[in-house]
């Protein structure tokens, strides 16, 4: 029979799934990310001199007291009674999934190319990516989507649910304060090179486990899809290493050799053209029925990550009773 934590773990799954980001109520990542704000602005003007222990300090700062406030609120929770600690612990794992939201994008991106209107996809998918858009093509719109959809599977869905899995909603919070501070200072400019040097690597080290992990859901989903399963692995091990990221790479080769497409490639970020190299095995390119497919595979691999998760925990409890 699955067990108490198991049911909240896949109620929150479900609840992002069903609802979504809730853009109109108080969110704790955007409390995170203006917490981590004005932490930077005073240790900015505090430790001028050295900007890379000002932004070691914001990582403890910021990360230690979100696992601080997240299991004091959960004690408090369980304290007054165990549902309403339930309900309060669904609600923290629910925030940290983004599989719906993710998906609402993507699914904007295509309907607008295929209704034709190409200045509308461009727009809808530079809410996604960090990339210039105003010169993209219809098949490069899809392209950044599905690019997206591949990385963000990990950072939005698999990695949450890693540490919610291993240290229950505290853990996948703190997760979420890691991947917002790499979001806001994991930059390699001016600004953020030493500052954000702690972010951009922590964030790497918390992902390593759970990029890897999710290549074979990949592949197991890709079977369920009828896409390509069988590509998945040999496109992760020739391909995944070329991506300037450490982790991102595994979930891009996986969605390209499962959707036998190329992804990856020359880009441009701030009108400067990057020659990137291209990820998969694949030599397709990306459209809107690819992008259909990557949702789908998408959809399918975090269920399974989530079931066999749920699984893992109910079998470690039933070994150590």
């Amino acid at each position: 029979m699955i067990g108490f934590y198991e049911l909240q773990l896949c109620t929150a799954f479900f609840l992002d799934l069903l609802v979504g980001d809730p853009r109109n109520m108080p969110h704790p990542v955007r409390g995170i990310g203006f917490a981590a704000s004005k932490i930077e602005a005073i240790f900015r003007n505090v430790m001028a001199k050295n900007e890379k222990g000002a932004g070691i300090l914001t990582v403890v700062l910021v990360v230690g007291g979100t696992i601080g406030i997240s299991w004091t609120i959960l004690q408090l929770s369980f304290f007054i009674h165990p549902w309403f600690g339930a309900a309060v612990s669904v609600l923290m794992l629910y925030y940290c999934f983004a599989t719906g939201d993710l998906a609402a994008h993507a699914r904007a991106v295509c309907a607008a190319l295929e209704r034709g209107e190409l200045q509308v996809a461009r727009q809808k998918v530079g809410m996604m990516v960090g990339r210039d858009v105003d010169n993209l093509t219809e098949g490069e719109v899809a392209q950044a989507a599905v690019e997206s959809v591949a990385e963000n599977s990990v950072d939005g869905i698999t990695a949450p649910l890693f540490y919610a899995i291993l240290f229950g909603p505290v853990g996948a919070m703190a997760y979420k304060a890691v991947n917002t501070l790499d979001s806001m200072f994991g930059y390699r400019n001016d600004r953020y090179l030493s500052f954000g040097w702690a972010s951009a690597k922590l964030d790497d080290v918390v992902n390593y486990l759970p990029a890897r992990l999710t290549v074979p859901f990949i592949a197991f989903a890709a079977w369920i899809n009828r896409l390509d399963g069988g590509a998945v692995f040999p496109s992760v091990a020739l391909t995944a290493r070329r991506h300037t990221s450490p982790n991102a790479g595994y979930p891009e080769a996986a969605y390209g050799g499962a959707l036998n497409v190329r992804l990856g490639g020359p880009r441009s970020y701030g009108g400067e053209r990057k020659d990137l190299p291209f990820i998969g095995i694949g030599d397709g390119d990306c459209s809107c029925r690819t992008l259909r497919q990557a949702l789908r595979l998408m959809y399918v691999s975090a269920f399974l990550f989530m079931v066999f998760g749920a699984g893992f925990v109910f079998l470690g409890k039933t070994i150590w009773q």
